[in-house]
């Protein structure tokens, strides 16, 4: 035998069951749904394409009244209420009429003077009722304008050295679900809580539409740094294990199948995690309902059921081809042998490499005869 054709030989007998077991794997892996199925598990795909990742740093806190944003009215005078037009968590104008007061001063009738709303906003408290005694002292009714508010995060103070004035975050507020809100790092607090070990950092946020309120949670991911061009996926589209994690992968072929995936992640924040092997371009990964295609076993209906249809005539109970007489007939009778394999391409990038070994080591002993 010439040496080219005993290094092919070699070759195609370490690369066959390579092409084998490869197909096998993935029809193992592959869970086919019918049309109900996937409406019932709410399957939702995203195309694969490489964009900015941020990281980020979590962390929680609350919302707060923004300064200056916030007014009291009280009288100069002595006397008592005798009028009150203002209700609490009502809006009011600047300038609309609040509370009359009426002078002790000696008159029929004494004299009386109007109060009137310092700024606009929604009325926060109202400490006055008409009839009651009040003093220049009192705090009688507050304001606050809450078209803007702080969000002030508690950062672990570890993290801290990361933050920058200028720097956006994204806040998630549980009263407001299923919404984020950008913000933007103003400062950081002067000095650390020794207690919880937090620095407070002070974001301003607007709320043209008030969904924000004085004293609700939120939720930061405050963005500390940015690359291009990185393959991502989905927080929800990753399933398994931290040492065996996985992404199912939208059949190219077959419709309502779905491939297990290996994956190797990278970075995380709290919406994505960075893929760094496993994925091709233009991939659609399921990033809803993939947690319930982990328990869905084979799917609705069988590999066959679904190879059939798709190619029009029959495979075996395992998904692949009946086997022909002659290799060359059955070659030319089914040109998608294995095409259902998602990742199809991997056998033959090792038949490449092996038939590429084999001429060098057929040069090498041409080489050594000359």
């Amino acid at each position: 035998m010439k040496p080219f054709s005993l290094a092919l030989f070699f070759a195609l007998g370490l690369v066959t069951p390579l092409v084998a077991s490869d197909s096998s794997d993935r029809r193992a892996n592959t869970v086919v749904l019918d049309a109900a199925g996937v409406q019932n598990l709410r399957i939702a795909t995203e195309v694969n394409e490489p964009g900015d990742f941020a990281e980020t740093v979590f962390a929680l806190g609350r919302i707060e009244v923004y300064p200056g944003n916030r007014a009291v009215i009280s009288s100069r005078i002595p006397g008592s209420a005798h009028e009150v037009f203002i209700k609490i968590d009502h809006a009011v104008e600047k300038g609309q009429p609040a509370i009359v007061i009426e002078s002790r001063q000696v008159g029929h009738p004494p004299p009386r003077i109007t109060l009137n709303a310092p700024i606009t906003g929604l009325v926060s408290a109202v400490e006055v009722v008409p009839g009651q005694p009040v003093s220049p002292d009192d705090t009688l009714a507050e304001i606050i304008d809450l078209s803007e508010v702080y969000a002030l995060a508690r950062v672990p103070e570890q993290l801290a050295s990361q933050l920058k004035s200028g720097q956006r975050a994204m806040l998630s507020v549980t009263a407001v679900a299923g919404e984020s809100f950008t913000a933007d790092l103003e400062h950081l607090g002067a000095l650390a809580d020794p207690v919880s070990g937090t620095v407070e950092a002070a974001f301003h946020v607007d709320n043209a539409d008030l969904k924000l309120r004085p004293g609700m949670r939120a939720e930061f991911s405050i963005v500390v740094s940015q690359r291009a061009n990185v393959t991502s996926v989905p927080r929800s589209a990753l399933q398994g294990t931290p040492a065996n994690r996985f992404v199912y992968v939208k059949d190219f072929e077959l419709p309502h199948a779905f491939v297990k995936t290996p994956v190797v992640t990278g970075q995380s924040n709290d919406r994505r995690v960075e893929i760094l092997n496993g994925l091709l371009p233009f991939d659609e990964v399921v990033t809803r309902g993939a947690y319930s295609l982990a328990f869905a076993g084979g799917g609705t209906l069988s590999l066959k059921e679904a190879l059939d249809a798709a190619h029009g005539h029959e495979h075996n109970a395992d998904g692949s081809e009946i086997s022909r007489s002659s290799g060359a007939s059955d070659a030319a009778a089914h040109p998608h042998e294995d095409a259902h394999d998602h990742h199809g391409s991997t056998p033959w990038k090792i038949l490449s490499a092996v038939l590429f070994l084999a001429l060098v080591g057929v040069s090498f002993l041409k080489s050594r005869q000359r």
